[in-house]
């Protein structure tokens, strides 16, 4: 099935219609769907270099409004779905104390999610269901997924295609890296 979606998205990427393709992949893809927009920006921006910030600049609007949905699937539904399952398992109490912890630092929890390969979607409905402040989610939400995509569309535009296979082979643990570094970066000052 993963394949398949695979396979569709790649033929998105030479349809006339792939910006609008593009935006609901990146809109769906921060609440539900498994296959990250990348996958359809990255030979969207090789086949048309030129237009790789507007490609960009698609995805990262498309994704935050998806990222909306997201947090509005997390603060509409929790008390119908989530709560029930909480209360059934006696966890109530645990949440309370977790979604405490969690608006302490959901703006890092975002940023993160957003930049890195780590689902976003989780993050976007987690939010709504601990009721983090939604100017702070949509502002995390707009940096993270504006520098994961504009990144991306910048190193396609200055290198072309031979970046291509490094990026897909290599995602994951570029935007990993670069988050740990930010992290320790930000450690180090506060610390020092």
């Amino acid at each position: 099935m993963i394949r398949a979606l695979y396979n569709w998205t790649l033929g998105l990427a030479q349809s006339p219609n792939a910006l609008w393709a593009l935006a609901l992949v990146a809109f769906i893809e921060s609440s539900v769907f498994p296959i990250p927009p990348d996958i359809l920006m990255i030979p969207m921006i090789i086949a048309a270099p030129r237009r790789a910030f507007l490609i960009a600049g698609v995805a990262t609007a498309a994704s935050v409004l998806g990222g909306a949905f997201g947090y509005f699937i997390g603060a509409q539904f929790f008390e119908q779905i989530g709560l029930p399952v909480l209360e059934f398992y006696g966890k109530t109490d645990s949440f309370i104390s977790f979604q405490t912890r969690y608006n302490e630092y959901g703006a890092w929890a975002v940023l993160i999610a957003g930049v890195t390969p780590f689902p976003y979607k989780v993050i976007t409905i987690l939010s709504g269901a601990t009721n983090l402040s939604f100017p702070v989610f949509m502002l995390a939400s707009v940096v993270a997924r504006g520098l994961r995509f504009f990144l991306i569309a910048a190193l396609l535009y200055k290198f072309g295609a031979p970046i291509r296979d490094f990026i897909e082979r290599r995602l994951g643990l570029m935007f990993t890296l670069a988050v740990v570094l930010l992290i320790a970066g930000f450690a180090a000052v506060r610390y020092l």
